[in-house]
């Protein structure tokens, strides 16, 4: 059982302290007589996400393709889980395999009943030229014959070499380089680069002198194709930057443990990287010239051109103002800036896209110059552009292939259709010259694809949040439907009383701007009523978050799953959440308002937002308004209440980064700037914790290792001194996340106390999702 550190009084009121077991605040001047809040409305909100996962058929998530001219996917029905094959040539399908087979296979082996509509995996893989299947079962690797219907334990696939993590401490684990034609390799010995001939008719040959160990060669070198060039990089080694996190309760020891790592922050030093190209016949070396790759935040690997003529790399400036593609010559040496984008505030590198065609002679690449994001196409040669492919006032959103042969390029787009929610994405092909644009998909709907290994077809499964989803399979020519597969069904979902959430847009602070967004309201819901409004927020410039896809696709992206929206609500809540200003996915100048200004958070835009909503529903009480979310969307709650009090009443906050110096480089820096300057100070929770109005809890894991404790504990450290109410739960052994099954109970009695002015109910028992479960008032 999780243990909980009990409150401490301070002179200055009750401050909560490290898990506190109850709550010692004034509750807002509400009426006591709404029914909501009850015992019977936890109940519904402990059972809506089942119902939510069990009443939806037809209504299929994901889909393999194992060749150009056949896929499965797995679909709930009345039946249960149902795996089907679709054999695109004769449009047919069938079942992938004999259910009731391999259930019974299974239950031999596991000396237990495996029902065949409820098998124990919901994906695998066709093996042994698609006479068999293999799949996980209780983490172990299986392989049935689907003409005997044996299994058997198979070997399981070999695990993924561990990923660079980019602050230099995995430059030299890779092994010797064997050349392309087999005759040489390349190593790393005493952090200068050597080869040798792979005959062992040779002694090692030096070719670098200037390694050092603060100033070592990377063992990730590159071979041009010819065998006769080799790219290497020197790495100046930055100074580590070691955090901290104490386990206080171990499971296999009853003394707490330190655990350490490596982890850069705001303003810490970066490797720097010197690319160079070598000769090994004539053990030449030649550097590229520092002067077009000052101050790095990060340099790519080099690429060779298929020709061997010479290799390329893209620099990103710190500051992530300035971005560059550059080409080394592989016979002089000569390095020059193919491209090159700047911007006064900042380039996103996660919309970078870039492909080199016909071996680099042209190059496609996204910008968001004039700007929106759009594609442009480059002379390889000279570096100048030939012609931009995409423009308007809408947004390139993913390449998903080009097609080099036929100059043409497949890809996902939102914010063309109009009258469509912006963010919906709708699929596209477009002519390398920017003509002949057309779409293949245009039904008023959120697009998920999965295109054939040939790109020849390919399955869209269409929905919104208020329609459900409709798969189909379509030529990729011209995007004709081909062959229906599935139609969702939600009327048993429906008739349990369940509400769709409602798409709802509204203009933001410069009066022209639609924000959007969503309202979820309670399975009772009764316009009679009135409701205490909450939004769930995570305002991270990264991306956007509202959900866009009916929830059996739940392929928003967001943070948190939004079942949980309807959780909260049962709960006797209107629910909401909306993108607003600083996220990602709209207009250049949209997204640029978070630059160096995270307090900013969208909140002008989401408050319009939600003035607008209770103009148009008069249910929806703002005058009891709460807010929580999770990482940044826990810096978004807290600041809701240090900036916008007038407004926010009652905020629930986990994991917040709540100092943007305290959390990860790459995140912070790319939206507050470099150097840290003033504006990191501005944007702090911490800084401006004197400003808290309102009711705050805090939720932190102590084993956070996305953003560091200290964050949150700094915020406490800056509310105790400033005498400031607030509760603040820590879980032991819990990492980055809203606070677990207790964490989201604590939650939900808070705004039941502090917006509908309830006692919760005792909490009492385990339900069969591990909450704890309630009986009386």
């Amino acid at each position: 059982m999780q243990k909980f550190w009990h409150r401490t009084m301070k002179k200055c009121g009750t401050v909560w302290v490290r898990g506190l077991s109850g709550l010692f605040f004034l509750l807002l001047n509400v009426p006591s007589a709404h029914a909501q809040g009850k015992p019977a409305d936890y109940a519904r909100a402990e059972g809506i996400r089942r119902k939510m996962e069990t009443n939806i058929y037809h209504a299929p998530k994901t889909f393999t393709w194992f060749t150009s001219d056949q896929f499965w996917y797995m679909m709930r029905t009345s039946k249960g889980q149902e795996f089907i094959l679709v054999d695109v040539p004769s449009k047919s399908r069938r079942p992938a395999f004999d259910q009731a087979r391999l259930a019974a296979a299974l239950s031999s082996v596991a000396g237990e009943t495996i029902y065949p509509y409820n098998l124990p995996f919901s994906s695998f893989s066709f093996v042994n030229d698609r006479t068999a299947i293999q799949f996980l079962w209780n983490d172990q690797s299986w392989e049935v014959d689907l003409q005997t219907y044996t299994c058997r334990q198979s070997k399981p696939a070999p695990p993924a070499r561990p990923l660079r993590t980019g602050d230099g401490t995995a430059e030299t684990d890779r092994g010797p380089v064997p050349s392309p034609d087999g005759k040489w390799t390349a190593f790393i010995r005493d952090y200068n680069v050597y080869t040798q001939r792979l005959d062992g008719k040779s002694q090692p040959c030096q070719l670098s002198y200037d390694g050092s160990e603060g100033d070592y060669y990377s063992s990730y070198m590159e071979w041009s194709p010819d065998s006769k060039k080799l790219a290497a990089n020197r790495v100046r080694s930055g100074k580590p930057h070691p955090v901290y996190l104490i386990e206080s309760s171990p499971a296999d020891q009853l003394q707490p443990k330190i655990h350490t790592r490596n982890y850069l922050k705001p303003g810490d030093a970066l490797p720097q990287r010197q690319p160079s190209l070598f000769l090994p016949a004539t053990r030449t070396q030649i550097p590229v010239d520092p002067a077009l790759i000052p101050q790095q935040f990060a340099l790519t690997g080099p690429v060779w051109r298929k020709d061997s003529r010479a290799f390329t790399f893209e620099y990103n400036q710190r500051g992530h103002q300035v971005y560059t593609v550059l080409e080394t010559d592989a016979t002089s040496g000569r390095t020059r800036e193919l491209i090159r984008e700047e911007s006064k505030t900042f380039l996103y590198s996660r919309k970078k896209f870039r492909y080199d065609a016909v071996d680099g002679n042209e190059i496609i690449w996204a910008s968001e110059r004039d700007g929106w994001n759009h594609l442009y196409l480059y002379d390889g040669k000279t570096g100048k552009l030939k012609n931009q492919i995409t423009r308007g006032e809408w947004v390139v959103r993913n390449v998903i292939h080009v097609n080099e042969a036929n100059r043409t390029i497949l890809f996902a787009a939102s914010g063309r259709e109009p009258g469509h929610d912006p963010y919906l994405l709708q699929i596209y092909k477009v002519d390398f010259d920017g003509s002949s644009l057309r779409a293949l998909t245009l039904e008023n709907a959120n697009h998920i694809t999965f295109f054939s290994p040939d790109y020849s077809c390919f399955i869209d499964t269409y929905s919104r949040i208020d329609l459900p989803p409709v798969a189909v399979l379509r030529s990729a020519a011209d995007g004709s439907v081909l062959m229906e597969l599935e139609r969702g069904d939600a009327t048993g979902l429906l008739s349990a009383g369940w509400k769709m959430p409602e798409v709802f847009s509204a203009k933001g602070r410069d009066g022209k701007t639609d924000i959007w967004g969503i309202i979820v309201r309670p399975s009772n819901f009764s316009p009679s009523k009135t409701y205490p409004v909450i939004e769930y927020i995570y305002g991270g410039p990264h991306d956007s978050f509202v959900p866009k896809s009916f929830i059996s696709d739940m392929a928003s992206g967001d943070y948190r799953s939004w079942t949980e929206l309807h959780e909260m609500a049962e709960l006797g809540f209107i629910v909401v959440q909306m993108d607003g200003m600083g996220t990602s996915n709209r207009s250049k100048a949209f997204h640029d308002v978070c630059w160096k200004n995270l307090k900013d958070g969208g909140f002008p835009d989401r408050i319009l937002w939600i003035r607008e909503a209770a103009k148009r529903y008069p249910y929806m009480d703002i005058n009891r308004m709460g807010i929580f979310g999770n990482s940044a969307g826990g810096q978004n709650s807290v600041a809701a209440l240090l900036f916008h009090p007038e407004f926010y009443k009652v905020a629930v906050s986990s994991s917040g980064c709540h100092d943007n110096r305290m959390d990860k480089i790459g995140w912070n820096e790319q939206w507050m700037g470099f150097p840290v300057g003033p504006q990191y100070a501005e944007s702090s929770n911490v800084t401006n914790a004197y400003r808290l109005k309102g009711q705050l809890m805090l939720i932190l894991g102590e084993m956070d290792e996305n953003v560091p404790p200290e964050s949150t504990l700094q915020l406490v450290n800056a509310l105790i001194k400033s005498n400031k109410n607030f509760d603040f739960i820590e879980i032991p052994g819990m990492g980055h996340s809203l606070g677990g099954d207790y964490g989201e109970h604590r939650r939900r009695d808070f705004f039941v106390k502090h917006l509908l002015g309830m006692e919760p109910p005792v909490w009492s028992g385990q339900t069969d999702v591990g909450i704890p479960s309630r009986i009386t008032d």
